[in-house]
């Protein structure tokens, strides 16, 4: 069976944990440190805190922003739950909009949901792409937008209009106009998450990249103390001489990353874009040679004007099919022993969200783009040999459920 997506686990991941277990430092430490110096070089922004989740990263910085009971956060509703539960667990009220073919939140939506309770823009990088970020950019600091926000806490007042907080799960080492994902908007938040590009095991980072009012090393600080109970000292601060007093200076969280994670996150960085993105875009790139005769595959584009993807998915659609027939297909692919898998189904089509008064269909693209869409596998150690296997099932399962 060709599995949908396995991490990359090799000897040299295992002799840096294992380094890193003989130092007996395994909590975060050096080796987190350095990896979030790593990121902000590599990616271009301002400051970058790593924490234990992209999901923890998100709820801590609207937490910090102070978005809480009767505000609302545009989001798509093309994503995974992750993006919406946090805006729940703020006590805010998520606010859908509908999607482009791209899969992608579109600016006209977004400007058509925005109201007086508007906090924060929260796009979402589907399957590896960057959102229109300039265009987003831009619409938040329009007067006509921004003199619709009403600042209630200090840092909103500070920053004068809405936050545009990027879902970047799917899109480190993507591309923008040249400039990398992770410093295209004012804070975006990366996952590491055992299926993502470049794995930490479990993980994430907030990439701070707010304008120059903001004193990012302060920042930086209030993102540590947060994700470590509101603890003013980690346990790395407190080896030095007469710091072992510390303080609790908030009620925070507990999701802060560890050294065992920064080590891996350390070696899949200094070989990503030379290794890692290199094989990604060769497996991609060989799916649309093997689906481009084929008049029913309707093949995504890595590489529209002034983007570049992370290829992180390889999201197929089926054009022509029904939902059910598109889940027929998905069954004859894992018949033939590949596994395939589905990107995202709709959030106004879960339970919790369809209890709380969405219905999909007021997201009529959305359901579209979902009902007919299957992602194929794509990870460094798929060989070019299972590749063609994985593009020969699924032309076949077509081919017979379309004829």
């Amino acid at each position: 069976m060709i599995p949908f997506s396995p991490p990359r686990m090799d000897q040299d991941i295992i002799d840096e944990v294992t380094s890193v277990l003989k130092s007996g430092w395994i909590t975060t430490g050096p080796k987190t440190k350095q990896f979030e110096q790593e990121l902000t070089k590599y990616c271009g922004n301002r400051s970058t805190a790593c924490v234990g989740s992209a999901t923890a990263g998100l709820e801590l910085v609207l937490r910090w922003f102070g978005v809480g009971e009767g505000d609302e956060v545009i989001l798509p509703t093309y994503t995974y739950c992750a993006t919406a539960n946090v805006v729940v667990h703020c006590g805010a009220k998520p606010v859908f909009v509908d999607v482009g073919t791209d899969f992608n939140i579109t600016v006209q939506n977004i400007r058509e949901a925005i109201t007086e309770k508007t906090k924060v823009i929260m796009p979402v990088d589907i399957g590896g792409v960057p959102c229109d970020y300039d265009q987003i950019n831009e619409l938040v600091r329009g007067q006509d937008v921004a003199s619709m926000f009403n600042a209630s806490t200090e840092n909103q007042e500070k920053l004068g209009r809405m936050l545009v907080l990027a879902d970047a799960a799917h899109s480190i080492g993507a591309k923008y106009k040249s400039k990398r994902s992770g410093s295209l908007t004012d804070m975006t938040v990366f996952s590491f998450h055992a299926v993502k590009n470049l794995v930490t095991a479990e993980g994430g980072a907030i990439c701070i990249n707010l304008p120059s009012q903001f004193d990012v090393d302060e920042l930086y600080k209030s993102f540590c103390i947060s994700s470590l109970h509101g603890q003013n000292k980690d346990a790395l601060a407190k080896t030095k001489v007469g710091s072992w007093e510390y303080d609790i200076i908030d009620a925070g969280y507990k999701c802060n990353m560890t050294d065992i994670q920064a080590a891996i996150g350390l070696v899949e960085l200094k070989r990503y874009d030379s290794d890692m993105l290199v094989r990604r875009k060769s497996i991609f790139d060989q799916y649309v040679e093997l689906f481009s005769s084929y008049s029913w595959a309707q093949i995504p584009d890595a590489r529209p004007e002034d983007k570049e993807s992370s290829y992180h998915l390889f999201m197929l659609r089926i054009k022509g099919v029904s939902e059910k027939q598109r889940n027929l297909i998905i069954d004859e692919i894992f018949r033939l022993e590949v596994s395939v898998n589905v990107h995202f189904k709709p959030l106004p089509m879960m339970s919790f969200y369809k209890s709380r008064g969405y219905d999909i269909a007021d997201y009529p693209v959305s359901y579209d783009n979902y009902s007919r869409e299957i992602s194929l596998p794509i990870y460094y150690n798929l060989s070019d040999k299972d590749v063609l296997k994985v593009a020969e099932a699924v032309v076949q399962s077509v081919e017979l459920i379309l004829n």
